[in-house]
């Protein structure tokens, strides 16, 4: 009982120290564990299975801390080091590929405004949904050629809650993120609206319908990516995910897989480190509880 009861806590204590204050010895524990099938040795195969489902079901694109919060979730008792050896032993990673392209042109004599968002990207620091929204636009391959998506992210929830997507980067596509953004919130007035300042959000539609609906214009410093980090995170994240994992043939097959990924995984599935490990929809709906 004495070994078992060390073998359970592995993850969480020095097995010297586990040894000492149960007075056996660590030749003995040791001797113990070689003996076959061990009991950690059948729990290690179930949980291995568990990580393996968990994995596959997020698209294999989980590392060990995601996995550790979703069996967390579902009750398991187990180390973050656990978690991490099995992925390791049975060759659960991410691969990705990737392919590179420009999509900001600030070389432009449009109207550029302030960085009122000042970085301040904290979930905390924002104090509800439809306050605070970003833009950005990246880029897909397909053997038909590029496709460019733009998206509105919501920084209190980390939300997509506006996207489009076109084989031109010109004004139009943003235009269209955040018109769908408009319908599906109806914020009011009063969101900031954060991007770079490319010449589609610089453009005079773009600020056109920013005013229309009360809305104030923040864009980044000049070439400073990191003044717009949750989006450029979003972007590393759905082309590592997605993007960079799959080949295309042509631009409306990379659109319905876009669609489903933002859709039925990122918004209501895909589990964020700054949500508390927290789907966007749940963080939401914990939200409108809370005010309930």
């Amino acid at each position: 009982m004495r070994f078992a009861c060390i073998l359970e806590n592995v993850e969480f204590f020095h097995v010297t120290m586990m040894c000492r204050l149960l007075e056996v010895s660590k030749a003995g524990f040791y001797a113990w564990c070689d003996r076959a099938p061990s009991k950690r040795s059948q729990g290690d195969a179930s949980l291995a299975a568990r990580i393996r489902f968990i994995h596959s079901s997020s698209r294999q694109t989980y590392g060990s801390p995601r996995v550790l919060a979703q069996l967390r979730r579902e009750g398991f008792r187990v180390g973050k080091k656990r978690v991490a050896r099995l992925m390791k032993a049975h060759g659960i990673t991410v691969k990705i590929r990737r392919r590179y392209k420009a999509t900001t042109n600030s070389k432009h004599k449009l109207p550029i405004t302030a960085n009122l968002l000042g970085r301040r990207f904290d979930v905390d620091a924002i104090a509800a949904t439809n306050r605070v929204w970003a833009g950005d636009i990246t880029y897909v391959w397909t053997l038909e050629g590029w496709l460019y998506l733009a998206v509105v992210l919501d920084l209190r929830s980390r939300r997509v809650v506006g996207w489009s997507m076109s084989q031109s980067m010109e004004r139009g596509i943003v235009i269209d993120a955040l018109q769908m953004a408009l319908s599906r919130r109806r914020p009011g007035i009063g969101v900031l609206h954060h991007s770079d300042r490319g010449s589609q959000y610089a453009s005079d539609d773009c600020r056109a319908l920013l005013r229309k609906n009360g809305m104030t214009s923040s864009m980044s410093r000049k070439g400073n990516c990191w003044d717009n980090a949750v989006v450029e995170s979003f972007n590393a994240t759905i082309k590592t995910e997605l993007i960079h994992r799959t080949a295309w043939k042509t631009r409306e097959e990379a659109r319905a897989a876009i669609y489903k990924y933002i859709e039925t995984w990122y918004n209501s599935t895909r589990l964020h480190s700054t949500l508390g490990f927290r789907s966007p929809v749940e963080f939401e709906e914990n939200e409108s509880d809370k005010a309930a």
